[in-house]
């Protein structure tokens, strides 16, 4: 099985053999028109393909990949512009071999969501004649993270209810009640919701019409404002990248403190509205790049949210691999898992094939 995660600003490939990664290429930077990282790992026969889509509209489960199809999802490109045409393209050169592409959808997680954590509160024949509704993302990660977790402490995912912060060049909160998804902080796009690397997360929608009205900006101007000039980036002056940041505030950069402390804030912010769609809170659990590579900040995080008696230990925060990092004994439990999205893709594509071979269309 080879994976296909093609992100913002990177591509990661993975060869899953029975539920193992044995192999992996990444590329940290990459532009997505560039087909050559596609096309540069020398594996043995691939038997399945897993291509990663964030938007797969209302799709509830993975497909595989034919020309109507990919038609169908290129609609979804000005509603995930950083990451869609990527994949899009990957899929595309994936399909020139022999292998069956399964397309998994990070939307598709979020199905479960009730109408009301769907709806915005925009005239009705609006949003059922142009399906404005909030998908969500992230899903993929924040499947194999409660994964990970119920594995970590032998309990029944079906029981757990959970927020799964997921904190890359994007950043989600989901609340997950008995494995599924019943809201998040990301909406009709990537964009709502917190503050990110180079995207703004939510705005005031009055601010936007007055950039507009007032002429500050144009239509497509304010896409890249919003998308590729905000968040971090836009704060800073720098990539976006956190460790840029990070070593930008460690030198007393004052810009860069502050984009800190508004990221931070913003992530809490969104933990405290999400945690009211549970009963309980069972677990707190941070994963993606950031997270996992900056205790740290996840620290600073968990120290604003006392009101949800989150605490966190310095010591194992600063350990490594998969693990619990809150005091023994303590609820909600947090904790710090890896990102490995190629074994989600790698676990519903194998799924997927199954139904296929077993005749079942659903």
């Amino acid at each position: 099985m080879m994976t296909v995660n093609p992100g913002s600003s990177s591509l990661k490939l993975s060869l899953v053999v029975d539920g193992i990664e044995t192999e992996r290429s990444v590329v940290d930077r990459w532009d997505g028109v560039d087909c050559a990282p596609l096309l540069r790992p020398q594996w043995p026969k691939i038997d399945v393909v897993a291509v990663r889509f964030v938007h797969g509209g209302d799709r509830r489960a993975p497909v595989v990949l034919d020309e109507g199809i990919l038609d169908d999802l290129t609609d979804f490109v000005p509603l995930a512009p950083l990451h869609q045409p990527r994949s899009l393209m990957a899929a595309k050169v994936m399909m020139w071999g022999s292998a069956p592409v399964v397309a998994c959808f990070d939307t598709a997680f979020h199905a479960s969501m009730a109408i009301a954590a769907r709806v915005y509160g925009l005239p009705r024949h609006l949003t059922e004649k142009y399906g404005l509704r909030r998908y969500g993302f992230h899903g993929l990660s924040c499947q194999y993270a409660m994964r990970r977790i119920t594995e970590l402490i032998h309990n029944n995912p079906d029981r757990t209810q959970a927020l799964c912060v997921h904190m890359g060049a994007g950043v989600s909160v989901t609340a997950v009640k008995n494995g599924r998804s019943v809201d998040t902080s990301m909406g009709f796009t990537p964009l709502e919701g917190a503050m990110m690397a180079t995207r703004s997360g939510s705005v005031d929608p009055g601010l936007l019409v007055h950039l507009l009205e007032q002429k500050i900006c144009r239509v497509d101007e304010l896409s890249d404002l919003l998308y590729h000039q905000s968040g971090l980036a836009g704060m800073t002056g720098t990539s976006g990248d956190m460790r840029d940041v990070l070593a930008a505030r460690k030198c007393g950069d004052q810009d860069a403190a502050l984009a800190v402390e508004v990221y931070v804030r913003r992530i809490r912010r969104e933990i405290g509205a999400l945690a009211v769609s549970l009963d309980r809170l069972d677990a707190v659990v941070f994963t993606g790049g950031v997270a996992v590579h900056n205790w740290e900040l996840v620290r600073e995080i968990a120290q604003g949210l006392e009101v949800l008696n989150v605490d966190v230990v310095k010591r194992l925060l600063a350990a490594h691999g998969d693990r619990v990092v809150s005091p023994l004994g303590q609820l909600p439990r947090v904790f710090m898992i890896k990102d490995r999205e190629e074994l989600e893709l790698a676990k519903q594509a194998e799924l997927t094939m199954v139904r296929i071979e077993q005749g079942v269309t659903s």
